[in-house]
């Protein structure tokens, strides 16, 4: 099969992207037809440059003994009912090893007469199809099905039924895209004077200007008598001569069938696409992918994780600043993130649940992100957004259980001013002591009647060892109150930066499970968009 241009080879590479596209994501008839148009495109190419006509009618049109006119001989019998199996047949006008034979096979067209090549005719199968109103259903199957696979189409008409309603919406209507590879043909004018058949011409016309089939030739013949018959030979002849019905018949079936897609592509959606994840910058969609992320996070439990980083935080920094003897209390309670189980993505952490609130939240945010996805899609995309947004609760569940669990909450160093105020605590326990011990030899002394003996230094009328004890002791309440502030400081500090890294955790779990396939769709529904686009 010539083609004079790449447009045809062009608009069914397109039409093939959008089917792969479309493959596996919309559960939509169109796609089948696509998929069968793009079947007997490449059928067509290795099956020759043949022309293949098809006469088609109704009961009594005078079909086929239009056929056996053309034919040159009687091919197929008029006023006989058709075969029980409803096939058609065929007259070829060619050399037997033309190919036609193959292109017979695929048409699935077992009756064959074969013509004597013709210059004017070389190259042309023509069909007489079986009638479209036939009282036998398979009949009228085998109708459809090959109105579907020929190059040129001759709807055969007769002087009393030509404004049938069921041959207008039926077949001609809906051909209106393939007005350059149909014929009508008014046959049996011999049965009208003059200014019946002109009348007669003239409304048929205009019936099918209003169906779209302006560009569509309109012959009046005769098959009994043979007007007419010259003028139908010639355009036959015209179009086997071109050799281009087939990509004439291919084309417009890429364009019909990427109309019939472009449904599925809304004016609104063209050309638009969204970005999700990082870096998406001022993209409008990071409103919504942030709400998931906050509910997601709710639901995992960050803010739990966040408390205990910074209760774990607060109970570290009070041990190092506080009084060195009830240090030890501390070990009578567990450290608030031990006791969660972090640390470790392959282990359950020791989490609640998340409850009925939180639940609700991240459906809502779900929701959300689907719809800002999906803002703009056609009904049939959006529906595969939905079913790709719905996660197992279970599987999302584990997924950012062993994000928060495995997530890094920040080095955990010992600020250089906590060091330095456990060792002034330890400075000052040490004084009080020296002042308490100091206190406890002068009592000895005073036991044994030796404290005239030595001399107790005073600083503004207080001795000394009473100055060092209570010193010693209120300085290091007093360190350890001063220290409380700058404590609960960097435990807040740490908390939001735990809080971050979970966040951060959380995003890409929001990501993979959820952004990525709803992105994903999108970029789907896009590329299917253009590839439909193109085709048309």
């Amino acid at each position: 099969m010539r083609r004079s241009d790449g447009a045809l080879a062009d608009r069914l590479a397109a039409l093939r992207e959008a089917v792969e596209v479309a493959d596996g994501r919309l559960s939509a008839p169109e796609v089948g037809r696509a998929r069968a148009v793009l079947a007997k495109a490449g059928a067509r190419e290795a099956l020759g440059d043949a022309t293949v006509v098809a006469l088609a009618g109704a009961t009594g049109s005078g079909k086929s003994t239009l056929f056996n006119a053309l034919s040159g001989s009687e091919v197929s019998t008029p006023g006989v009912r058709r075969p029980t199996t409803g096939v058609a047949h065929a007259t070829v006008w060619g050399a037997a090893d033309d190919g036609s034979d193959r292109l017979l096979d695929w048409l699935q067209v077992p009756r064959r007469h074969r013509r004597e090549p013709e210059p004017a005719l070389d190259g042309l199968v023509l069909l007489d199809l079986p009638d479209h109103d036939s009282v036998r259903l398979e009949h009228r199957l085998e109708v459809d099905r090959l109105v579907e696979l020929v190059d040129v189409l001759v709807w055969v008409l007769d002087p009393q039924k030509y404004a049938d309603a069921a041959v207008h919406e039926r077949y001609l209507a809906p051909l209106a895209g393939h007005a350059g590879v149909l014929l009508v043909v008014l046959n049996q004018v011999d049965r009208l004077d003059e200014a019946a058949a002109r009348a007669c011409l003239a409304d048929l016309r205009g019936l099918l200007d209003q169906e779209g089939l302006d560009a569509t030739p309109l012959l009046a013949v005769s098959g009994r008598t043979g007007d007419g018959l010259a003028e139908l030979r010639g355009e036959l002849a015209r179009r086997v001569r071109a050799r281009r019905a087939a990509g004439e018949r291919l084309l417009a079936d890429v364009r019909g069938s990427a109309a019939e897609l472009a449904v599925h592509c809304p004016e609104t959606a063209a050309g638009r696409s969204r970005r999700w994840g990082r870096g998406a910058g001022e993209d409008p969609a990071r409103e919504p992918a942030d709400d998931l992320t906050d509910a997601l996070a709710a639901a995992a439990g960050v803010p739990t994780v966040v408390t205990a980083v910074e209760r774990s935080t607060r109970r570290e920094g009070t041990g190092r600043t506080g009084w060195p003897p009830v240090r030890w209390t501390r070990r009578l309670r567990a450290d608030p993130v031990e006791r969660l189980h972090l640390g470790d993505e392959r282990a359950r952490t020791s989490l609640p649940p998340a409850g009925a609130v939180e639940r609700a939240r991240m459906a809502t945010a779900v929701r959300e992100a689907r719809d800002a996805v999906g803002e703009g899609l056609a009904p049939a995309w959006r529906d595969e957004l939905r079913r790709t947004a719905e996660v197992s609760e279970e599987r999302l569940a584990d997924a950012l259980d062993r994000a928060v669990g495995g997530a890094d909450l920040g080095p955990d160093r010992v600020p250089l001013w906590q060091r330095a105020a456990a060792g002034l605590q330890w400075l000052l326990l040490a004084t009080a002591l020296v002042g308490a011990l100091w206190l406890l030899a002068l009592v000895a002394l005073g036991f044994l009647q030796l404290d005239d003996v030595v001399p107790l230094p005073r600083v503004e009328g207080i001795p000394l060892p009473t100055l060092l004890l209570v010193g010693g002791l209120l300085a290091g309440l007093l360190l350890a109150l001063v220290s409380r502030p700058l404590v609960a400081l960097r435990a807040r500090r740490r908390g939001r930066a735990a809080g971050r890294r979970l966040r951060a955790a959380v995003r890409e779990v929001a990501e993979e499970e959820l952004l990525a396939p709803m992105t994903e769709v999108r970029a789907d529904a896009d590329r299917f968009c253009a590839a439909v686009s193109r085709a048309r």
